[in-house]
């Protein structure tokens, strides 16, 4: 019977030994991820407080890199080719001038809403004035909205520029507090001191990386992206208006020339 007692004493401790064993690993996975989480959103000084413009620059970066990603996101669906160059739109435009329904294809290049349509419209609208001027519109409409295209996505580029500034301003004020402990502490000053400096001198820099680059990076191929589609978009609405363009001037020339050929030799007969 003792035995029997002694053997169930036995096992229970065994079970609280691994069961505080257990709460100590999962205690010490906690401490971890505290740890881990202070390093990359939180700054904080030697004695464990938060330091309020380290970690202040940290989400002002953390903030502006959803912002970055919001925008390209919507950069991205802005400039798509459906956007920009919606080939059903020019077809139909073709259709309708070929069949010589000019108006038709003037309201539908006024309700579409692409970069096409809108320099097809202009356009259009200077058609009374002659062929020359249709083609002086669309070339000055195609640079117009093409650069409010690229100025929109400017966004990104001063994102991607400012950035690492704002991580540098993290960078000199964690060194300020670094050397500020190493001359508090006399010039020996215990490396656990420095911790909360450094740390947040390479969080901020690490962040100011982070939204910098791929912000440049989304900035660097929207641009080559509107750049192709406005061009193209461009020699495709010119092709449209050759349709207008006029085709007698050939055949008067040729009329002129022929004309001129015979009433030379009766000129010359009367002189002699």
């Amino acid at each position: 019977m003792e035995a029997t007692v002694q053997s169930m004493f036995n096992k229970s401790m065994v079970g609280v030994l691994i069961a505080t064993g257990m709460f100590d690993v999962s205690a010490e996975a906690a401490s971890s991820n505290r740890s881990f989480a202070d390093a990359f959103f939180v700054s904080r000084r030697n004695d464990g407080s938060i330091e309020l413009i380290g970690s202040g620059v940290t989400w002002l970066l953390l903030t502006l890199s959803v912002c970055a990603i919001g925008l390209m996101i919507h950069l991205a669906l802005s400039n798509r080719r459906s956007a920009v160059l919606p080939k059903e739109t020019v077809q139909t435009v073709r259709k309708l001038i070929k069949r010589k329904q000019f108006q038709a294809a003037i309201d539908i290049v006024a309700k579409d809403q692409s970069f096409v349509s809108h320099i097809l419209h202009a356009a259009f609208k200077e058609a009374k004035f002659g062929f020359p001027s249709m083609m002086k519109a669309l070339e000055q409409t195609a640079d117009e909205r093409a650069t409010a295209r690229l100025r929109r996505i400017e966004l990104l580029n001063v994102v991607g520029q400012v950035s690492p500034m704002i991580g540098l301003f993290g960078t000199v004020y964690g060194m300020i507090i670094a050397f500020g402990a190493i001359v508090a502490a006399g010039g020996s000053a215990d490396p656990v001191a420095l911790a909360g400096g450094i740390g947040t001198a390479l969080t901020t820099t690490f962040w100011g990386l982070v939204v910098a680059i791929p912000a440049l990076a989304g900035y660097a191929v929207l641009r080559n992206r509107i750049d192709e589609l406005t061009i193209e978009a461009t020699i495709e609405a010119e092709h449209v208006l050759q349709l207008f363009r006029p085709q007698a001037k050939s055949q008067t020339s040729t009329v002129i020339d022929s004309q001129e050929t015979v009433e030379s030799p009766r000129q010359v007969e009367v002189l002699t």
